[in-house]
């Protein structure tokens, strides 16, 4: 199917014009294809977009006409003022109009994400399982790590009564050396407390970047003098997808030390066609959510995040090119994170796997955070 012909077969499967032989057809594509499915994504919200932007513009003809006639029936004054005049006379005219319509640009703007996500093949949450680890469903003193114990002690010493209680972990990955990472967004998101620690067992205080719920990613900050940055990491981030088949290893926190898991990739895509993920062979469990997934050449190709409920071994991960996507958002709303760069290559090309994972785990962190998950 050619570029021209594809198109045309979205416009009618958008527009609801296919009969169901052909909708059931192309449906089974957007399964199998992710590059449709992303053009059926890209081109509904083009569509939308050209809509919204025909309602502004009918809506803006309107006023104007509204204001001609009420000005020649003599029922409002409308002076003829040039230049600087001219335009603050609109504006306090018209500053109610335009204060309503940056509102709904604002939320436009941000129900663009969810937008993607709803149109996108979404998992059933029925038949796949978040990995994040519900720390409070162990003891009290089994759920404590030793960087906890030091932390209340650290705190009563201080006059600082305020104790961090865990509720929610998993895994996260330094992407920056200076303490910026990366983790999924169900392990964080009701926290208003965040803890990382290495796996030396040694604890730091961490913040909220960024969190894109659709998406499953949250992008955490260590903030916390004992931690020291690092000039460089060893692995890379992939952007474009992986082999079928190609061998995959990954590191996480299903318990407090950190545990390594091997496999291969499945798919290219997610649960029932998910174009933001894709599928992995290796064991997972509750507390590997957002550990990395790395290739044979110590490459990021993506973020750990669930599992099928059905079926042992079918794993799910978000596709590491949209940590490149993520960092190119914060830096649109925060100047402080301009000049954070993150590298497509790896320094662990022809090392050995063992080699690999000693590099790694001073990198992968256990996240706890102190909500519900």
């Amino acid at each position: 199917m050619d570029d021209i012909t594809l198109l045309d077969a979205v416009e009618r499967y958008i527009r609801g014009a296919m009969n169901p032989e052909e909708r059931l057809y192309f449906e089974n594509m957007r399964k199998t294809r992710p590059e449709v499915d992303q053009l059926v994504v890209e081109h509904t919200l083009f569509l939308q977009q050209m809509n919204r932007f025909g309602e502004r513009k009918k809506f803006r003809d309107t006023l104007q006409h509204i204001h001609t006639d009420l000005a020649e029936q003599g029922r409002i004054n409308s002076p003829k003022l040039k230049g600087k005049a001219k335009v603050a006379y609109i504006w306090k005219k018209y500053k109610r109009v335009v204060a309503i319509a940056a509102c709904i640009a604002g939320i436009t703007a941000i129900g663009i994400s969810a937008l993607v996500w709803s149109i996108s093949p979404k998992p059933d949450m029925q038949e796949i399982q978040a990995l994040g680890r519900k720390l409070d469903d162990v003891r009290e003193d089994q759920n404590k790590t030793k960087a906890d114990v030091k932390e209340l002690k650290d705190q009563i010493i201080s006059g600082q009564p305020e104790q961090f209680i865990p509720r929610s972990g998993g895994t996260g990955f330094l992407i920056d050396g200076s303490g910026l990472m990366i983790t999924n967004a169900h392990i964080v998101r009701h926290s208003r407390n965040i803890r990382v620690v290495n796996s030396q067992g040694k604890q730091f205080k961490a913040f909220v970047v960024r969190l894109d719920v659709p998406r499953d990613i949250a992008i955490i900050k260590i903030d916390d003098n004992q931690f020291k940055p690092i000039t460089s990491l060893p692995y890379g981030f992939r952007r474009t997808p992986s082999e079928l088949a190609e061998p995959i290893f990954t590191l996480g926190f299903p318990r407090d030390s950190i545990v390594y898991g091997e496999g291969y990739l499945s798919s290219r895509s997610g649960h029932n066609g998910d174009s933001l993920s894709c599928q992995i062979a290796v064991p997972a469990n509750p507390g590997n959510s957002g550990g990395p997934v790395f290739n044979q050449a110590g490459e990021v190709i993506g973020i750990l995040s669930s599992k099928e409920i059905a079926a042992e071994g079918v794993v799910f991960a978000v596709q590491s090119k949209y940590i490149y996507k993520a960092i190119e958002e914060i830096k649109k709303g925060n100047a402080e994170y301009n000049n954070v760069k993150i590298s497509s290559r790896s320094s662990m090309v022809g090392y050995n796997r063992k080699q690999q994972v000693q590099k790694i785990e001073n990198f992968v962190f256990m996240v706890k955070g102190d909500g519900r998950p």
